[in-house]
């Protein structure tokens, strides 16, 4: 929460490493990308008479080879299309650039925190900054207290300044599960447990529906006011969904704490790829967030100490719980699941669950240290 004239220094700084920074990916570029220490060799000298601080200077060149090897990971993925695919090409062929409002990481030289006081000292071009306010819930407050550690990056997004700490806070320790809680994710229902939890997906839909209609109304009519409340109306969507999947995901670990069962996930991995659908189911399926629900729950899982396994999610559709009968058949409709083999009748969605908690305890058994006696 800067005064006028420590947010304006703050914007400043942020302008002037993140051109700094896409200078010094240009370089990178010419250079063919080299090591962090052979690129500094390049480009420290020139960042210290553009008025950063040596610590800052350090910080832009760490950023700019950290964001190479985030572009080549993400290549090797396969996330930016095949060899030779239009964006792939269009990546490979120029030089990272870096938005003006763009994060810069800060350690503890450059800034201090106060806790008490709710104060920050920062370093900015203009000089080191004091006294400059924050705000954050209480909870948040005793976190950054106890846990924080490392860098902090300081980001503008909307004329709003933020300062994202990194926390290390410790897992605790994982209690021996009572069985396992099967966890089926779905676009229709968001996420089905074995234990009978059914979060429907039917809400979220359709105010994504809503959302998708409101914002082809307001580009189709290219006023100045509908840009502004576009621009009002960015990241809403997203602000939602994430709630929602904190909701759904605490929901899911506190049931396994409460039981002392242990929970078993679908490997989501590359199901984009995987999962071929009609025209119009491919927004939902592009837009829902399969990686952060799961994230949520595995984070939330570990400070929690509940055991978490992933599985292979072949076949949990189409296979009985009750009989284990395979049967692509079996899956009658969305919601239908009929055994050719036995003849019972469940949830489609709740059936896979209880395929996902077997095998999340077969997972379990396996990962076992054996308690065999040694042979004497």
């Amino acid at each position: 929460m800067p005064d006028a004239a420590q947010a304006s220094a703050l914007e400043r700084t942020l302008g002037t490493v993140n051109d700094a920074a896409n200078w010094v990916s240009e370089v990178a570029f010419d250079h063919g990308v080299p090591r962090e220490y052979e690129l500094r060799k390049h480009t420290y000298t020139e960042l210290k008479t553009r008025g950063l601080g040596a610590q800052a200077a350090q910080h832009v060149i760490k950023k700019v080879r950290d964001s190479y090897t985030t572009l080549k990971a993400n290549i090797r993925a396969g996330n930016l299309g095949k060899d030779g695919s239009r964006r792939r090409r269009k990546a490979e062929s120029k030089p990272v650039t870096f938005r003006p409002q763009a994060a810069q990481p800060y350690d503890d030289r450059c800034l201090s925190w106060q806790y008490d006081q709710r104060t920050v000292s920062i370093w900015t071009v203009d000089g080191r900054v004091k006294n400059v306010s924050f705000v954050c819930s209480p909870d948040a407050l005793k976190m950054l207290q106890a846990h924080r550690q490392g860098e902090s990056d300081l980001i503008e997004r909307d004329g709003v300044f933020y300062l994202v700490a990194t926390c290390d806070v410790p897992e605790a320790e994982q209690y021996e599960p009572d069985g396992f809680i099967g966890v089926d994710l779905g676009i229709e229902n968001i996420a089905t447990a074995s234990t009978g939890y059914l979060a429907a997906g039917r809400g979220l839909n359709r105010y994504r529906k809503r959302q998708l209609a409101l914002r082809a109304k307001l580009q189709k009519k290219r006023t100045k006011s509908a840009k502004r409340r576009l621009k009002a109306r960015a990241r809403k969507e997203a602000r939602h969904a994430a709630n929602q999947n904190h909701i759904i995901s605490k929901t899911i670990v506190t049931e396994a704490e409460r039981t002392g069962r242990g929970l078993s996930l679908e490997e989501l991995k590359g199901i984009r790829n995987r999962v071929r659908l009609r025209k119009p189911q491919r927004v939902a399926l592009h837009s829902w967030a399969f990686a952060q629900l799961a994230d949520f729950i595995v984070y939330k899982a570990k400070r929690a100490g509940v055991p978490l396994v992933f599985v292979d999610p072949a076949y949990t559709s189409q296979t009985c719980a009750e009989c284990g009968h395979v049967d692509k058949r079996n899956r009658v409709d969305q919601g239908l699941f009929i055994c050719r083999g036995c003849g019972v009748v469940a949830h489609a969605d709740r059936n896979a669950s209880h395929n996902i908690a077997t095998r999340g305890e077969s997972v379990w058994n396996a990962g076992r240290e054996s308690r065999v006696p040694a042979t004497p």
